[in-house]
């Protein structure tokens, strides 16, 4: 039984280019996310521009129509 957890301890230890390797993956995960966050904000900025000059289009081109019609 001794012998077992030496052996399980032995395995749960990591080497130092294994920490680092560990660390450099949890790091560029980190990276990616905040590479995927912000090309969502991105996204949804372009989004929201595009909606407004929709609303404006379509809200002022017939108004301009109503006027020219009118006079």
């Amino acid at each position: 039984m001794a012998q077992t957890k030496k052996n399980q301890s032995k395995q749960r230890t990591l080497t130092r280019e294994q920490q680092a390797a560990r660390v450099r993956a949890a790091e560029a995960r980190e990276h990616q996310a905040r590479l995927k966050a912000e090309a969502r904000e991105r996204t949804k900025k372009i989004f929201t521009v595009i909606v407004c000059v929709i609303l404006v289009l379509a809200l002022g081109i017939p108004t301009v129509a109503l006027t020219m019609f009118s006079i």
